[in-house]
């Protein structure tokens, strides 16, 4: 199973921009994808996560600015990010758990990161 993250870039404060990452390989169903963010010199926390049934839960710090959305059918998860700033500024790290098709092993990965920088 791999995923490949995209869609990170500069963007000035104020600005939007949308990570995307996929999900590929022998996946047999996924049950939550998400999104992480670390900052330099911090820990990485959640920024925000969906499961299959659709249930989000973001951090109280991008909440009403940050949407993440799925497709299930292409094992994608999106993050629309707004209103952005400097303190959004980290590396952006999707992680999707589920379970894989023939072994029916679960499974939790985490994608490269993406960086975002937001300049003020």
């Amino acid at each position: 199973v791999q995923l490949q993250a995209s869609g990170g870039g500069l963007v000035q404060a104020g600005g939007s921009l949308r990570l995307s990452c996929a999900a590929s390989g022998s996946i047999f169903s996924i049950s939550v994808m998400g999104w992480y963010r670390q900052a330099p010199g911090s820990e990485r926390e959640l920024v925000a996560k969906i499961t299959s049934a659709g249930t989000q839960t973001y951090a109280d710090s991008v909440r009403g600015r940050f949407t993440i959305s799925s497709d299930n059918a292409k094992k994608t998860v999106y993050l629309q990010m707004s209103s952005l700033r400097s303190e959004d500024t980290a590396v952006y790290f999707c992680n999707v758990e589920g379970v894989r098709r023939g072994s029916f092993l679960r499974f939790a990965l985490w994608g490269e990161g993406t960086q975002v920088t937001v300049s003020s």
